[in-house]
């Protein structure tokens, strides 16, 4: 008795824990600061720091800020999680064909 799963199959798995990773459990993540903010803030030079130019982005910090004030931190951070996936898959998927495409040299 074989329990052999379909390529297909297992692609849309992998697809949905993914899109659950990204979209829910992203909101779980560390509020503490990275690495370099902690020595930044133990030394004593963060206030030296300037905003990244993409700090008005759409998806600064990682948070969707067309949802309105009233959207969920939830809705918000699962939103730029999804966005994320799905534009590292389209991009991923590009360059994979891009490659495929071009001519061998022998």
């Amino acid at each position: 008795m074989s329990t052999k799963i379909s390529n297909k199959k297992f692609y849309i798995g992998g697809l949905l824990v993914t899109l659950l990773v990204a979209g829910v459990l992203s909101s779980y993540a560390s509020d503490h600061p990275d690495g370099l903010e902690k020595v930044a803030d133990d030394i004593g030079f963060i206030e030296t720091s300037e905003d990244p130019a993409t700090a008005g982005s759409v998806l600064a910090d990682y948070e969707f800020k067309i949802l309105s004030e009233d959207s969920s931190e939830l809705a918000k951070v699962g939103t730029a999680g999804v966005i994320g996936v799905a534009a590292t898959g389209v991009a991923a998927t590009g360059l994979f064909f891009y490659l495929g495409r071009r001519k061998k040299v022998e």
